[in-house]
């Protein structure tokens, strides 16, 4: 698991040499399959992330810990002959955030147990995010503060690094970013971080470091979290605005040690994303867009069984899954608004995909199961997938693809990952 890559990523836009690197964030085993099997195809290397929502001690959103997330994606990567030699794991908001009800010295003591559990289990990509309040504090923590406890989890990381057995991680700091999962109403307006900001993060960061005794640790600090300028809701995207940006990029020429990590790029369309990496947004952060695209081809598949075996309403995967969320609304109450069409929609048809956190359910993985066996291993008459699935109708008229169910599945995932690595490659 070299992290040489990430490493050469601000030397080579240093040097005008184009290239980035995706970040794949989805615990979703069909999309991490998807990913390697493009890696493999490719022949390059794959980053997937966790958060510390979806994987931490205690099991996260995912019931995996660390050490059991690196299981489960090598086990896929052994299944479809991926090198793991070629993986890249990274742990992303890493900080107190999914114990901040606690009062803080207690949220930051777990966030050490959680820190070590990464690193130890071969997580070399660490994203340090320290900046939320907890309990008693404001929502927001003072640009000292924040570094200060950035410092104190990367203590804890070098560390656990020192008798991990692995490469030395890397860093990535600030957090100047949106909402996990994107934004609950419509975006009009994003505010551009200012290169003064950019700046002082990571001057705040190093002093913070170096008071520790961490200088070392900051050397391999690679890439800043800012705000480029996009977004998505739950209903609109806001695509990059290049000239926006314009100063932000220029400040890479004041700090060479770094580039930029965009988070929520989920959704913008080549162009763009080959923009930010050639701006110094050289790691591209992808998560919803991935499960959303994975959903946009089971409820395809839902429909043609549909047609295919004459399947009432009610026993089709969409309305499983709406009785599904309509039961256990946790995971998209407080996040959709508006009348009830609104949030039918929403429920199913949002960018934000919040229904990606129901497909590990029992209830949608059996509903997922009844479908798939319905279809089985045949392929899928060329002329439903264009009714269907048009967006992959070109490769199977052309006899690129077998349309069987897993093949669509796994090439719908393929389309966006395909787009991200035409940016980073461009």
């Amino acid at each position: 698991m070299t992290t040489e890559t990430l490493k050469s990523l601000a030397q080579r836009h240093a040097a005008g040499i184009k290239g980035g690197i995706a970040s794949i964030c989805s615990a979703h085993p069909l999309v991490i399959e998807a990913a390697l099997l493009h890696g493999k195809a490719s022949e390059s290397q794959v980053l997937i992330e966790a958060t510390c929502n979806q994987v931490n001690q205690e099991g996260g959103y995912t019931g995996m810990t660390p050490a059991g997330f690196r299981r489960f994606v090598e086990g896929i990567a052994e299944k479809v002959g991926f090198d793991p030699g070629q993986l890249i794991l990274g742990g992303d908001h890493l900080g107190p955030n999914p114990w901040k009800h606690l009062p803080a010295e207690e949220a930051l003591s777990r966030a050490e147990v959680m820190i070590d559990a990464f690193v130890a289990a071969g997580f070399t990509k660490i994203h340090l995010d320290t900046s939320m309040g907890c309990s008693g504090e404001g929502a927001a923590l003072a640009d000292q503060v924040t570094a200060e406890r950035a410092a104190r989890l990367a203590k804890v990381s070098e560390a656990a690094a020192a008798r991990s057995g692995f490469d030395k991680p890397v860093y990535v700091i600030g957090t100047e970013v949106p909402i996990p999962g994107g934004a609950m109403e419509v975006v009009e307006h994003l505010q551009v971080t200012t290169p003064q900001a950019a700046l002082e993060t990571v001057e705040v960061h190093r002093t913070a470091f170096a008071a520790l005794g961490l200088q070392a640790a900051f050397e391999r600090a690679i890439a800043v979290v800012v705000q480029p300028g996009v977004e998505f809701g739950n209903e609109n995207v806001v695509f990059y605005d290049r000239p926006a940006a314009r100063d932000l990029s220029a400040v890479l020429g004041r700090m060479p040690q770094f580039v930029f990590e965009a988070h929520s790029t989920d959704y913008q369309p080549v162009p763009a994303l080959s923009a930010l990496v050639d701006d110094g947004f050289r790691i591209l952060k992808v998560g919803p867009g991935l499960t959303f695209a994975l959903r946009e081809a089971l409820y395809g598949l839902d429909q043609i069984a549909a047609f295919l075996f004459d399947i009432p309403g009610e026993q089709t995967l969409h309305a499983a899954m709406e009785r599904l969320m309509l039961a256990e609304p946790n995971h998209w109450g407080k996040y959709y608004h508006g009348d009830e069409q609104a949030l039918r929609i929403q429920r199913h048809f949002s960018y934000s995909d919040r229904i990606r956190y129901y497909w590990p359910h029992a209830t949608a993985q059996a509903a997922v199961d009844r479908l798939t066996a319905l279809l089985g291993d045949r392929p899928i008459p060329e002329t439903l997938v264009s009714q269907y699935l048009g967006a992959l109708y070109p490769r199977v008229a052309g006899g690129d693809l077998i349309p069987t169910p897993r093949n669509l599945l796994i090439a719908s995932v393929q389309r966006v990952i395909s787009d991200y690595a035409q940016a980073c490659r461009s």
